[in-house]
């Protein structure tokens, strides 16, 4: 059995208010290419479908027409589980007509999905239970079964962990939860079957990007390797961005990666899917096949404004979006600004460092800034320096003066 395991396309996200539509429309042709010319019998998505719970429209028609032509009329498996940023209950409302194509969507921890049978020649869902199913694909005299967790929240869970606050309690009771919820839907697995796990959370020993928002916001906690069913086979994960392994004295237990290079932090990343090929009681076989039709992001560090100019004219990196940092004497001017992003259209970001600047703290957690220290940052970026105080006062009445907070008090 061949099966494409994906994850984490984020349909709609842009960069700084620059649309990647394009570019996802780019990224499913090439998988539907992928998946035909390695005669793939099932799709697994591991969750974050979309990058925001109230996707737009083109987003949500891109994943529809991705679904239609990736099932193939029914004869290939696709398997769709909810991320941290997908509405659950939006995601699976397609699920009675998807189902007659052999497209499981499934929002929630513990959701059933009905059964569907068909002839020999088209995917059947044979066997069903909250968080499991088995299914029937052509030309197999085996089934797979696969547990299905799509993002456990305590939220989605509907159920506290604990009734404390200590950290190290509530981790414990988050894991056990996870652990009792596999175990039981494994419990379905068997020796003639194709036994696989499909979720989306944090794995302990994960390398994680900027672009992944933290997975705890909301109640989800990491876990262990050790929480997975050692009768499963193959683990199939979504949300961190970067294609990894991680390891499991179990089975294996492997993140796909997302298809588009979504953050500055993930620059020089090739982007891929994992293909498994498994047979039951066997170990799965695994292959990367790295994606090309994405955009790249790259960092430009110059030292003058020549130096990004003679770039420019040159035509390096003409396709990439850009992070520039670029040293100066002076603040950039506007023209200065408006020529760099006429001389190239990739430019994201420019910032200027100035002599004496001092460096823009580690700290990617923008959700807990206020509108106080973002705008020291977008200063910071901008004129490769901090603001003076009496700016940033001005900056502070006039946030109250339009009423978008009290005089004297910054919203969180």
């Amino acid at each position: 059995m061949r099966i494409i395991h994906t994850a984490d396309w984020h349909l709609g996200k842009s960069l700084e208010g620059r649309s990647r539509l394009a570019e996802q429309i780019d990224f499913i042709d090439e998988l539907v290419e992928i998946v035909a010319e390695h005669s793939v019998d099932m799709m697994i998505v591991a969750g974050d479908v979309f990058d925001s719970s109230n996707p737009s429209a083109a987003a949500e028609r891109l994943f529809f027409q991705a679904l239609d032509r990736l099932a193939d009329g029914g004869r290939r498996a696709v398997i769709v589980i909810a991320g941290n940023h997908d509405h659950p209950e939006r995601l699976a409302a397609a699920t009675d007509l998807a189902r007659r194509y052999g497209i499981v969507l499934a929002g929630v921890p513990g959701a059933q999905v009905p059964g569907a049978h068909f002839t020999p020649d088209r995917v059947s869902i044979v066997e069903s239970g909250p968080g499991w199913l088995r299914m029937s694909l052509p030309g197999f005299t085996y089934h797979a079964v696969i547990a299905l967790l799509p993002y456990p929240s305590e939220s989605r869970l509907q159920e506290a962990m604990a009734d404390t606050l200590d950290e190290k309690v509530l981790q414990k009771a988050y894991a056990d939860k996870i652990a009792w919820l596999l175990e039981e839907a494994s419990l379905h697995f068997s020796e003639d079957s194709v036994n696989l796990v499909l979720s989306h959370l944090y794995t302990a020993g994960g390398a994680i990007s900027e672009s992944e928002r933290d997975i705890s916001l909301g109640g989800a906690l990491a876990v262990s390797t050790g929480v997975f069913p050692s009768s499963s086979q193959y683990v199939a994960l979504g949300h961190l961005h970067r294609c990894q392994e991680i390891a499991s004295a179990g089975p294996v237990v492997r993140y796909a990666g997302s298809p588009l290079v979504y953050s500055f932090s993930e620059a020089g990343q090739a982007k891929s899917l994992t293909l498994i090929e498994v047979q039951p009681g066997q170990e799965p076989l695994r292959e990367e096949i790295f994606l090309t039709r994405g955009r790249p992001l790259v960092r430009w560090r110059a030292d003058s404004l020549d130096q990004v100019r003679a770039w420019c004219e040159e035509g390096r990196d003409a396709n990439a979006w850009i992070d520039l940092e670029v040293n100066l004497a002076v603040p950039l001017s506007l023209d200065e600004t408006a020529e760099l992003r006429t001389l190239h259209r990739g430019f994201v970001n420019i910032r200027v460092i100035l002599p004496g600047a001092q460096p823009l703290p580690e700290d990617e957690d923008k959700i807990s800034h206020g509108p106080e220290e973002m705008f020291k940052r977008y200063y910071y970026l901008r004129y490769g320096g901090w603001p003076e105080p009496s700016m940033v006062q001005l900056f502070l009445e006039l946030l109250a003066d339009s009423g978008e907070a009290p005089a004297g008090e910054v919203a969180p």
